[in-house]
């Protein structure tokens, strides 16, 4: 009887363990992106993605993806000048721990 009452809690629990479903897929993968900047310089921005291991491509348009919602969302505009940005040779791109760190200003 236990054991019956267990697996409605156990697919509960499980249904918490993945993206939420306002995630998006970049190759088919979901990444981790986080916005870093320095005090008094907001336009300036890192973004670092993770797992770059699951897929190079995926973790370029992920890293994308969340500069150009950081640029929208506090300086109105998509435009963003890359120092070192998606669009970089595979070898020129900055890969640490499985983590891509791009380098971006949004024009203020």
């Amino acid at each position: 009887m236990r054991f019956c009452a267990l697996i409605p809690v156990a697919a509960l629990l499980l249904t918490g363990c993945g993206p939420d479903e306002d995630d998006i897929l970049f190759d088919g993968q979901f990444y981790r992106a986080k916005i870093s900047t320095e005090r008094g310089a907001r336009q300036d921005f890192t973004v670092s993605v993770r797992p770059v291991s699951a897929s190079l491509e995926g973790a370029r348009e992920a890293a994308r993806y969340e500069a150009t919602v950081y640029c929208v969302n506090n300086y109105g505009s998509s435009d963003i000048s890359w120092v070192v940005g998606p669009d970089a040779e595979d070898a020129a791109l900055p890969i640490s721990n499985d983590t891509l760190l791009l380098q971006g200003s949004c024009p203020s």
